[in-house]
């Protein structure tokens, strides 16, 4: 089966799986094809899925992520001992651990197509993630609290492991509360990373997007907590902090001169 007829397979399935959505034709345009099928995923409530359906739609985003172009720590440059500074999509990183900037749901976005951080994490390392995370938010029985960390697998990204944090979000004036419950994600981010033996992990903004949390200040407890966590624990670990937007770039080239 080529990746075409495994796009178009998935869809299929995922259509017959809402009924309701039985009668919707697949569009001929691949780029089309490929829209919906994430936008299916995304809506997707957490369930089990086929055998065959798993190991298709593992073939199909291990060459989709494989196509998009997989980036390799040995790549980059180091702006300070161990530390690193890349701009792009995080899904392309292979390192051992990625940061996912969650909600306190815990399993994914769920608007088709949503440019968020949650929303590509989930789309390209496949319905497992979600089904991963709702098993432990079911065991734990209430929301994540912000300023926490869970690790799951990566399943089809090309990094070994993700570790979601829900940021605080600025609803008005920025308060020293939302401030240190950032810098308790990035505190927990690195404790789990520590104790799993992570050697490399990538952060993203956490909370600069949707969450509103000012760009400036957000990076300035980024790069404070990970110096002084490496400073305190003489880790070797890898950071990673990984930009999207260019005023992000700008931020982070500033405080890591």
């Amino acid at each position: 089966m080529n990746q075409n007829a495994r796009l178009r397979f998935l869809i299929s399935e995922l259509l017959v799986e809402r009924s309701h959505n039985q009668r919707v034709e697949i569009p001929s345009d691949v780029d089309a094809q490929k829209r919906l099928l994430r936008s299916l995923m995304n809506i997707r409530l957490a369930a089990p899925v086929t055998e065959k359906f798993e190991r298709i739609q593992n073939e199909y985003l291990l060459e989709e992520n494989a196509d998009r172009g997989i980036i390799r720590l040995d790549t980059m440059k180091e702006v300070l001992p161990d530390i690193y500074l890349w701009q792009g999509d995080i899904t392309r990183l292979k390192v051992n651990a990625i940061v996912n900037a969650a909600n306190s749901g815990m399993t994914g976005c769920y608007q088709p197509c949503h440019a968020c951080i949650d929303n590509y994490i989930h789309s390209y390392a496949g319905v497992q993630l979600r089904n991963f995370c709702q098993k432990l938010m079911d065991e734990q029985g209430f929301d994540e609290p912000t300023g926490q960390a869970k690790i799951t697998p990566a399943y089809n990204l090309p990094c070994d492991y993700v570790i979601h944090t829900v940021g605080p979000i600025v609803q008005g004036e920025l308060t020293k509360e939302h401030e240190r419950l950032l810098q308790s994600c990035y505190e927990a981010c690195l404790d789990l990373a520590d104790k799993n033996k992570i050697k490399s992990i990538a952060f993203c903004c956490i909370s600069t997007g949707v969450f509103m949390f000012p760009n400036d200040r957000a990076a300035q407890i980024a790069v404070h907590t990970v110096k002084e966590f490496k400073t305190s624990t003489n880790s070797e670990m890898k950071v990673i902090f990984n930009v999207y937007k260019d005023v992000d770039w700008q931020i982070y080239k500033r405080l890591l001169r």
